[in-house]
């Protein structure tokens, strides 16, 4: 079976077996979509054959999708080898094979799961969140805690980021839009304080799951680092352990710029996921491949739009769907 006839029996028609996902993905990654696919589509239709010079125009497509110059290259090598194997000479085939490597270099070719966050059964789990002020970090708390209030986990919030009065009361906005519980402190407190109440809070209330807010800037790197680390350590030693999941949230519409935070956090914290939001609001959804790629950091969560239900769960091949899902949808009539 085709790539492309498994994920139209699995995004599309009545074989859907999740239509709310993939609408989220196709209406999300209708920016990107109306972009990468008209291009790809010109393309196609531009050339007779596969070629060096369709290879190279392609390559510049997906750079400006913001994939990023290194996936780029290692998914033309790809494609090229492919090609070859495949014996392809219609650049219509190509568009197959581009999709499917586009998962390849997420998940590898055999690893077609959602990347699911690391929770204890039982015990109480800890999501650290960090990255810089204006990525949607607070924002992306709350839907996560709806999200995850919807699974019937009881969830409590803790507001770390004591360096901006605005973003204790979003949270606590937040906390009192989903039904959850925020501590908090006034404004210019120890953070590190403030994620020790959280966790003593949270298990006092014997809640699954507590999530924390962080400062997005100090006054320099190393003192936002050096909080950061503080408030781990605060963590660590209350349970063994956790936190169980450090998710960087990053602005999928700064582009490259959002790879260069990826690097920066990266390397002074152990980042174990990243959550992009604004994914809607971008033409260059390929950064989501980049990041992967490139930092080996999996995207766990992607905002597809601003209501409270729109934060996702990542899944490479909704992702691909969202991307061609006009093609699909053409070849199914």
């Amino acid at each position: 079976m085709s790539f492309f006839k498994k994920l139209k029996d699995k995004f599309t028609g009545s074989d859907n077996e999740s239509p709310e996902v993939s609408d989220k993905y196709k209406e999300g990654l209708s920016k990107t979509r109306n972009s990468f696919s008209s291009k790809i589509n010109d393309l196609v239709a531009r050339y007779r054959k596969v070629d060096e010079d369709f290879f190279e125009d392609l390559e510049e497509i997906l750079i400006s999708a913001d994939v990023g110059v290194a996936t780029v290259m290692d998914l033309i090598d790809e494609l090229k080898m492919e090609v070859k194997r495949q014996n392809i000479k219609d650049t219509k085939e190509v568009k197959e094979v581009i999709s499917e490597k586009l998962v390849e270099i997420y998940y590898g070719e055999d690893d077609e799961s959602v990347e699911e966050l690391n929770m204890k059964d039982g015990e109480l789990s800890v999501v650290l969140f960090v990255g810089v002020n204006g990525v949607g970090k607070t924002t992306t708390i709350g839907k996560l805690a709806h999200k995850l209030k919807e699974e019937g986990k009881k969830v409590v919030l803790a507001a770390g980021d004591t360096f901006r009065a605005g973003a204790i009361e979003q949270l606590e906005v937040w906390g009192e839009r989903v039904g959850v519980e925020v501590i908090k402190h006034n404004a210019g407190s120890d953070p590190a304080a403030v994620i020790y109440d959280g966790v003593q809070a949270a298990k006092s209330r014997n809640a699954d799951v507590l999530l924390c807010d962080t400062a997005g800037r100090l006054q320099n790197k190393v003192n936002l680092m050096n909080e950061l680390s503080k408030v781990k350590r605060v963590i660590e030693r209350e349970i063994p352990g956790a936190p169980h999941e450090v998710l960087l949230v990053l602005d999928a519409t700064t582009g490259q710029n959002a790879m260069s935070q990826a690097k920066t956090f990266s390397a002074s914290t152990d980042v174990t996921g990243i959550v992009l939001t604004k994914l809607d609001g971008t033409a260059k959804g390929g950064i989501v491949l980049a990041i992967r790629n490139e930092l080996q950091i999996p995207v766990k969560f992607v905002g597809l739009g601003e209501k409270v239900n729109d934060l996702q769960s990542f899944d490479a091949q909704a992702f691909v769907y969202g991307l061609f899902a006009d093609m699909l949808e053409e070849e199914q009539e």
